[in-house]
């Protein structure tokens, strides 16, 4: 193995995308909450939900296709009680993202004592899982990369351009940002914010339970406890700072990904684990603090163009 190797071959390219797509199908759930105006700190537990009940309806009814529709019922279920408390009950979303969380947390490792008697890992020789439908597909260099590619994943890459054109270029989408933007205005204009939140969340819930089920039956073929690993947190962290933008989310979510597969091929050479787990995050944070700098000069030097104000301090 070269040094080249360690940091781009064919199988770093395929970990990337085993990595990336379940969190590109939770981001652009949170997405579009952040354009709603909706604060989706759920994000984890949607993710965790998807997991466990994907595996779950899988081990019992032999069919990957009837677990990920269970992960799917499963996110959404729980992203109505968070839009029922937060939007009829005026609960703080924050809070109540929070404690599904924790619940969510607690819940899937009690039910995977009670329902399967294992504690921490649960898998099985004959649980089924997602098909790779373009394993045996000969292609030079980007071969691995689409053999990762489940059924999920190229759902993950019709849904990019999708949702970029749901919320730019359709009446329905532009009603949506409008929610966000200015409530009270568009809701002066006789739309409904409440009723576009609550599909916001919902949309979230979805994503959330196919992203869970990608990552329990895509790669793999098993439920961890506390199988998602903060990955919600990731996904919340990329939007706060992104400013809710589709290519830092998407840039951002690559890089997580990238550095991941690097970390765990480099600790075949020797580097700390404990160094390699926090390769992601550290630069994922370093790819946001960049972009946030780079928007920041250029709305500087957009407020210093000729014929603009120049603002006094």
């Amino acid at each position: 193995m070269t040094g080249l190797d360690l940091i781009v071959s064919p199988a770093i390219l395929g970990a990337v995308v085993r990595s990336v797509v379940p969190l590109i199908l939770l981001g652009l759930g949170g997405l579009i909450c952040q354009r709603a105006g909706v604060f989706n700190v759920a994000l984890e537990g949607l993710m965790l939900t998807g997991c466990f009940t994907a595996v779950a309806a899988s081990a019992w009814s032999g069919s990957a296709a009837i677990g990920v529709f269970a992960a799917a019922a499963g996110g959404m279920a729980v992203a109505f009680v968070l839009a029922a408390g937060s939007l009829w009950r005026r609960g703080d979303p924050l809070v109540l993202g929070t404690a599904l969380n924790i619940v969510v947390a607690g819940l899937t490792t009690f039910l995977l004592q009670a329902l399967f008697h294992v504690r921490g890992t649960f898998q099985r020789p004959d649980l089924a899982r997602l098909p790779h439908w373009f394993a045996d597909v000969p292609l030079p260099w980007i071969g691995p990369a689409v053999a990762a590619l489940s059924p999920l994943g190229c759902l993950a890459l019709i849904a990019i351009p999708a949702v970029h054109v749901f919320l730019h270029h359709t009446v329905p989408g532009m009603r949506l940002r409008g929610v966000g933007t200015d409530a009270q205005a568009a809701a002066s204009l006789g739309v409904r914010p409440d009723r576009y939140r609550f599909a916001a969340l919902l949309a979230a819930g979805l994503f959330g339970g196919l992203a869970g089920a990608e990552l329990s039956l895509g790669s793999v073929a098993l439920f961890t406890e506390n199988m998602s690993a903060g990955r919600g947190w990731v996904i919340v962290l990329v939007l706060l700072l992104g400013n809710g933008r589709l290519r830092a989310l998407l840039f951002a979510l690559v890089v997580y990904a990238y550095a991941q597969a690097v970390g765990f091929r480099l600790q075949t050479v020797g580097l700390p684990m404990q160094l390699s787990d926090a390769a992601p995050y550290l630069a994922t944070l370093a790819v946001l603090v960049w972009a946030g700098v780079r928007a920041r000069r250029a709305a500087r030097r957009a407020r210093t163009l000729p014929g603009r104000p120049i603002p006094v301090s």
